[in-house]
Order: structure tokens, then C-alpha cells, then sequence
């Protein structure tokens, strides 16, 4: 058998990396419209690598969500599962090459950009969390959110700046407002998804739901984007109108959320219509362009 050149060796890498690319697409276009959208309004190469981060924290929340026990796996198999996932997308730090295109997808963007271990590492404790625990006192529950999506916002931030250089208070801004950012993405889905959490996950990460908690919950949620939104200018152009979308978008649903009545978020999912969300992420383009 004819031994493949190196440039052949290199298309054949290269056609499987754009396949993995894609396989992460259609991850973050199947399961979240909002963040399809809020996508698409960053440059190519930013959206690609944050749909390969997407994409393998979207796989492991499903797997803890549910979509494993529906295939009928008991829940200790799940939890092996979830064990083995975790060493494959550690594995994939240093190892350039993964047969799940998700993971290698991911795997090509985590040494690109210097994604840290320990906040992998907390991603999937939050994950773990999630298979057994159902209740949360304020100090587990500041953990579980700092592993399920601050550490997210960190990683985000680590592909945005993969191609800049920021001093060192301006890098400090920037990872406070995108771990207020990820905070503020969390405490809303806990919000949209009350009725799901309880009823068909049987978690509850907040308390007993009264009005003035759901005040309160909406307050700190204001406070953490209005934080987030302070280093937004100070991102790379490529991707300030795609973070800028996505704060708005998440804004409004707070604004929904806070309109609702309390039988309304135990008994739906509070959304943002379409028109509304193309409209938001007009203005988010035109701000910039203000702007610069």
C-alpha cells in the first residue's frame, strides 16, 4: 500500500476538522435559536470556535438532562458516562486528534486558545452535581454556578482574545464581566426552566419561589449585565456585536421574566419571540457601528 505523502496526510486532517467544525454547527442550530443567532454576528473564526465550545458543553448537559437515562441507562451508567466524557474532552488538551468530532472540534480550539484545565474541571463537577443533587444552600449553589457557566464565560473570552493582546487591567474587566455575563445567563434559564427543573428533573436550585424572591433574582440578574456590559467595549471587534446581542437578548428575557406572573413560570418557559430577537440583534449591529 502506497504510503500517503504529508500533504496528503494534511487534507485528509483538514477534511476531518471541517467536518468536526460543522458537526458542532449543527449542535448549537439545533438545540438554541438565541445563541444561533448571537452566533452569527461574530467573525467566522470566533463563531467557529465558540460553537465547538457550545457544542461539547451542550453534550455533556444532556447527558445529565436526561437524554442518557431516556436511552435507558440506569444511573450509575450514566454517571460512568458522564466520568468518561470528561476524560475524553481533558484528554483532547494535548492530544490533536479525537475519532468524536465533537471532542476533537473542541480539542483543536481549547490548545488554540489555552483553554485551563481546572475550569474544564469545574464544568463538570456542576455537571456531576447535577446527578444526584437537588437541592442548594447560597454557598453550593455560587459553586454550581461558577462551574456550570462562569467558567464558560472565561473560556469564551479566552477565544475572543485569541488573537489580541489586552493590558493586564483591561483582561481583568473583560474575565469580571464575562463571569458576570455566564452568572446572568444561568440565574435566567433557573428562572425559564422552574417548572422543568422540579417537576421533570426533580432540582430545585432556588428556594421556595415567592414574588419578592423572583424581585430579587431579577435585580442581581440586572446587576450582573450591567457589569458584563462594562467590558464589552473592550472586547475585539470581531466578537462585541455578537456579545452585545446575546446581552441584550438575555435583558429582554429578564424584563419578561419580570413581567410574569408566578403561574407562569411554574407552568412555562418564558421566551423571547423571533421578531424580537431579529430586532435586538439589529440594534446590536448598528451600535457598534456607532461606535467605532
Amino acid at each position: 500500500m502506497k504510503e500517503a505523502s504529508v500533504a496528503d496526510q494534511q487534507d485528509f486532517l483538514g477534511r476531518f476538522d471541517a467536518m468536526s467544525s460543522k458537526a458542532t454547527a449543527t449542535v448549537i442550530a439545533h438545540y438554541s435559536s438565541s445563541f444561533t443567532l448571537a452566533s452569527k454576528l461574530l467573525s467566522p473564526k470566533i463563531r467557529r470556535d465558540i460553537e465547538a465550545l457550545y457544542a461539547m458543553v451542550r453534550v455533556a448537559d444532556e447527558v445529565v438532562d436526561g437524554a442518557a437515562a431516556a436511552a435507558g441507562c440506569a444511573p450509575d451508567a450514566v454517571a460512568e458516562i458522564l466520568d468518561n466524557y470528561e476524560r475524553q474532552v481533558l484528554l483532547s488538551l494535548s492530544v490533536p486528534f479525537h475519532t468524536d468530532p465533537v471532542i476533537h472540534a473542541f480539542g483543536n480550539t481549547a490548545r488554540k486558545c489555552g483553554f485551563e484545565q481546572a475550569h474544564i474541571v469545574a464544568f463538570f463537577d456542576s455537571m456531576r452535581r447535577d446527578l444526584s443533587q437537588t437541592s442548594y444552600d447560597p454557598t453550593q449553589l455560587d459553586e454550581y454556578i461558577y462551574g456550570s457557566a462562569e467558567v464558560i464565560g472565561l473560556m469564551c473570552l479566552k477565544i475572543f482574545l485569541q488573537d489580541s493582546t489586552a493590558s493586564p487591567q483591561d483582561r481583568a474587566t473583560m474575565e469580571h464581566g464575562a463571569r458576570r455575563l455566564g452568572a446572568a445567563f444561568q440565574k435566567v434559564n433557573f428562572l425559564r426552566d422552574l417548572a422543568e427543573d422540579r417537576e421533570g428533573l426533580g432540582r430545585s436550585y432556588l428556594p421556595v419561589f415567592t414574588e419578592e424572591m423572583r424581585d430579587e433574582i431579577v435585580t442581581d440578574i440586572r446587576e450582573d449585565l450591567d457589569a458584563a456590559r462594562l467590558s464589552i467595549p473592550l472586547l475585539p471587534f470581531g466578537a462585541r456585536t455578537g456579545v452585545r446581542a446575546a446581552t441584550d437578548l438575555y435583558g429582554c428575557l429578564v424584563d419578561n421574566l419580570e413581567s410574569a406572573s408566578l403561574e407562569d413560570l411554574k407552568n412555562g418557559r418564558i421566551r423571547v419571540p423571533s421578531m424580537k430577537k431579529a430586532s435586538l440583534a439589529t440594534k446590536a449591529m448598528w451600535k457598534e457601528v456607532f461606535q467605532k
